[in-house]
């Protein structure tokens, strides 16, 4: 069924966005409502993969469930270990390292930028979320929120092991050396929304200048900070290594970064009480995921550099794993420019992305379409900029359509080290 030539499905996804956006203080409710509606209507009257009725929609499960698996257990996972950052006291002396104006919220974003490159960038995100609460004593601008996750995902955009995205071009037979291309458009980017968000910041509060009276440093928080963030990376190469069709059918590194949580408790106690509210914005997430999932993201155009920007916006609603397996199975793209697109992208709306969902857990404020829009206007400006560099100076050449196990590896993507939303 359509309106007007689009999908129904598209108009009720849309309607549950416009949803979120107007009631930001009942975004989970909306959410679920949203999920319900689009189930019942795919039930009744549409299929899923061009599969009818509930055989459809326990085969849409059986697909997803571990990318759903695996970003409940990143995003309770790392709400917890931010927690064990922060109580590291490592963020209360940075002021002796970053700049006392303007330029110490600048360079803390470049910091998230490179932590991505080669972290989840949900971690990168709630670090710099936690470095920022410290820093700037919790009075942190909705722009430089949009910021620190804009910088976590631009990090992991050019990099193979930093993004969901890019391990899936990666495992789908992308030279790792075309991802890297993303980096001049990434860079290009953070420099721009870097310098406006960092000067938001300090216009409403500047960062600290001296270590509080009551610093400290906790090594042993810190090494279960190094524990965790390695359990994760070493479980995704491993079995990326050894037998990646093992990353498809269970949740690997939500399962690793659970494991090391719960056997480093006994040394340093997580703080528990932290995941219920964790646990809410994460099934908001999983929500707004499995709504994107049923989506009939077969009807985008036929691959091209004006597909590939276009891709970007889309992006910041829809999740960008579908998004870019379909892509790898169109073929056609340069693979740069889309691992830029789609990683980059979902950072213009705050649930465009799982660095942003996390991140929002920590700053509840951040859930308001209109005001991330407004305050992080420069995310937006950087993301067209940064793309039209990389077609200036690079241009856009086109892959050939994929054949053979690269497309059926794209069509499974194998890792989650990033959401979607998922990262989004």
């Amino acid at each position: 069924m359509s309106l007007a030539g689009i999908p129904l499905d598209f108009i009720l996804f849309a309607l549950t966005l416009l949803g979120v956006a107007l009631f930001h203080h009942h975004t989970l409710g909306v959410a679920l409502t949203g999920l319900a509606v689009i189930t019942a209507y795919k039930l009744g009257f549409g299929d899923f993969s061009g599969v009818t009725g509930l055989a459809g929609l326990a085969g849409l499960w059986r697909h997803e469930w571990v990318t759903l698996a695996n970003l409940l257990g990143l995003l309770l996972g790392f709400a917890l270990l931010a927690d064990h950052f922060e109580r590291s006291g490592l963020p209360t002396l940075l002021p002796h390292i970053l700049p006392d104006d303007w330029k110490g919220g600048f360079v803390l974003l470049l910091i998230v930028f490179v932590l991505s490159s080669f972290l989840d960038n949900i971690a990168a995100a709630m670090i710099g979320g936690t470095m920022a609460g410290v820093l700037y004593r919790k009075r942190v601008h909705i722009g430089f929120l949009a910021a620190i996750v804009a910088a976590s995902n631009a990090g992991g955009s050019g990099s193979v092991v930093g993004d969901t995205t890019t391990t899936m071009m990666w495992i789908a037979g992308v030279p790792a050396a075309q991802v890297l291309d993303a980096y001049l458009a990434a860079v290009a980017a953070t420099l721009i929304f870097a310098f406006f968000a960092s000067r938001q910041q300090h216009a409403l509060q500047p960062i600290m200048k001296d270590d509080p009276v009551n610093a400290f440093f906790d090594g042993q928080r810190l090494t279960i900070v190094a524990i965790i963030l390695l359990a994760a990376i070493g479980a995704n190469i491993f079995f990326n290594l050894r037998d990646p069709a093992v990353l498809n059918h269970f949740p690997v590194i939500g399962t690793a970064v659970w494991v090391a949580l719960l056997a480093t408790a006994l040394w340093r106690r997580p703080t528990w009480n932290l995941l219920p509210a964790a646990l809410r914005g994460s099934i908001f997430l999983l929500s707004l995921v499995m709504c994107a999932a049923m989506m009939p993201v077969q009807h985008l155009p036929a691959a091209s550099w004006q597909t590939a920007f276009g891709l970007g916006f889309v992006s910041a609603v829809f999740d960008n794993i579908p998004l870019t397996a379909l892509a790898l199975r169109q073929g056609g793209y340069d693979w740069g420019f889309l691992a830029y697109a789609v990683g980059f992208g979902g950072s213009m709306i705050w649930f465009g992305s799982s660095a942003g969902v996390a991140l929002s857990n920590m700053y509840p404020q951040a859930r308001s379409v209109g005001a991330w829009l407004k305050g992080g206007w420069h995310v937006t400006v950087a993301y067209v900029v940064g793309f039209f560099v990389l077609l200036g100076v690079l241009g856009w050449h086109a892959d050939a359509p994929r054949t053979g196990t690269a497309q059926r590896s794209a069509a499974q993507p194998a890792t989650l080290q990033q959401p979607a939303a998922a990262k989004h």
